[in-house]
């Protein structure tokens, strides 16, 4: 399991560079992806949303901006820099903008919020990073009120006719770009070996099952290469 010291310095020297390597990493789908996030978030109409691991706040803002401003949401992230970019992304939005979202620190193995308070936890690209997912799923489902939704958009085992393709792409070209843009070539090492090391997605869903969600679903997307595992406390 990953190391949260190394992780969470990681994430700090990349901070600044993060959002443009994203974008051309993923060639864009990244945006799409996020895109079917929110939507199945939309379907369960949650008054209150925590977006865990929300790094530079891409996805608490796409949240803010499709759903009704009286939903509030709490983007939580335990890397500082990360979160000051998105304090300054909201910030460059205007006064008017972002009104019900709010940034803070925070552990997901140890979640500085109540029990039962949200309707929705969103977690993209961040379960790979814990250190214990069991745990940490455990403390997704206890902020979760009964009946509340987990929605995890994550990096999975793509199909398998596209593996070698993909796993060419991971080792020898992403971390040769991303070094280049963002100046720290390790930290996009780490992640292509956590991608391959990751659960497949029914791995996963057993994983969530385990850790006490029902009606547990998933959906590949880009040739599997990237799934969204929806799961109701």
């Amino acid at each position: 399991m990953p190391d949260p010291v190394a992780v969470n310095s990681m994430f700090g020297r990349i901070a600044r560079r993060y959002d443009l390597a994203n974008r051309l990493l993923s060639g864009g789908m990244d945006v799409w992806w996020r895109r079917k996030l929110v939507q199945a978030v939309e379907q369960g109409r949650p008054r209150d949303i925590v977006d865990l691991a929300t790094g530079s706040g891409d996805v608490a803002f796409a949240l803010a901006r499709q759903l009704p401003p009286s939903t509030q949401i709490i983007g939580m992230d335990f890397c500082q820099p990360m979160l000051d970019e998105a304090e300054q992304k909201k910030l460059a939005a205007g006064a008017g903008f972002y009104a019900n979202v709010t940034f803070r620190q925070g552990d997901g193995l140890a979640l500085p919020l109540a029990d039962g308070c949200c309707d929705a936890l969103t977690i993209s690209f961040g379960l790979r990073n814990l250190a214990d997912r069991q745990r940490g799923l455990s403390e997704m489902r206890r902020v979760l009120r009964p009946g509340g939704r987990l929605l995890v958009l994550e990096f999975t085992q793509p199909q398998a006719w596209f593996r070698p393709f993909y796993y060419f792409y991971l080792r020898k070209i992403l971390p040769w770009v991303a070094g280049a843009v963002t100046g720290d070539r390790a930290a996009y090492v780490y992640l292509n070996e956590t991608i391959e090391q990751f659960p497949n997605q029914a791995e996963l869903s057993g994983e969530i099952r385990q850790a006490g969600f029902a009606q547990v679903e998933s959906r590949g997307m880009t040739f599997g290469i990237v799934a969204l595992h929806v799961a109701v406390k």
